[in-house]
């Protein structure tokens, strides 16, 4: 995160942030891999799970920010933060995401380190197709939406059709559904139940505070949002209200 911070503080662009996200945990996934004495096959399926979800949003993420204005969020903190801009942004951004994303990470950890305990393998099942079902979700919610700005030079416009026709934030709801599907495969693992910090965390960030609360706010004074808003599920994906 501190090579983050260098990188943002050089291209003026605080909005990179988001495409070190995925990668942070691609990387604490293979650290936490070569460094385990126990090296099965169910540690290897939960990283390349991890380093498919994770370098997919990065590779994303780096692709709709790179040399584009920076987001309006770290735009309005840029403006509202002054001369404290540059430690606040250090903190408050750069190191309060790595911190989080450590501890996102648990399940990750305990998963390489602990052995397997249950003589079933449901969990794993299950999991591998909550995690593919959430994988598939986010990208087709990103695509759609990055396809949808590339076509419009309206900046107030959102998206109401594909995935976004039946949820406000289908990204988000495939990202927290990752997050579970980690959870699910740790069941089994020695000291499992740590890892409920894991979705729990993610879950709560999105919900009411960096996720759904920041990007809606942009639209609280737009009438064609608040309808959209009146009918259309805010997270999980679902019929619209008549």
């Amino acid at each position: 995160m501190c090579v983050c911070y260098a990188i943002c503080i050089v291209q003026k662009n605080n909005g990179l942030v988001d495409m070190f996200w995925g990668m942070g945990f691609v990387g604490i996934a293979i650290i936490a891999y070569l460094y385990s004495e126990q090296k099965t096959t169910l540690n290897l399926i939960l990283n390349i799970l991890v380093a498919i979800w994770g370098l997919r949003l990065s590779i994303f993420l780096g692709i709709r920010n790179w040399g584009k204005e920076e987001d309006f969020r770290y735009a309005n903190w840029r403006r509202e933060w002054g001369n404290t801009f540059y430690w606040r942004t250090f903190l408050q951004v750069h190191m309060f995401q790595g911190f989080f994303m450590l501890l996102i990470s648990i399940p990750i950890i305990t998963i390489n380190y602990f052995p397997y305990k249950l003589p079933y393998l449901i969990p794993i099942y299950c999991s591998l197709c909550i995690c593919i079902l959430a994988i598939l979700i986010e990208a087709i919610a990103d695509y759609q939406k990055y396809m949808f700005r590339k076509n419009t030079d309206d900046k107030n416009a959102f998206i109401t059709s594909g995935l976004w026709k039946y949820s406000r934030h289908p990204n988000y709801f495939g990202e927290i559904l990752f997050w579970w599907g980690i959870f699910i495969f740790s069941i089994g693992f020695e000291y499992w139940y740590l890892a409920i910090i894991s979705p729990a965390i993610i879950t709560f960030l999105l919900l009411y505070v960096s996720g759904i609360p920041m990007l809606e706010k942009k639209y609280d004074h737009n009438p064609q949002y608040q309808e959209y808003k009146k009918k259309t599920s805010a997270l999980v994906i679902w019929f619209t209200k008549k």
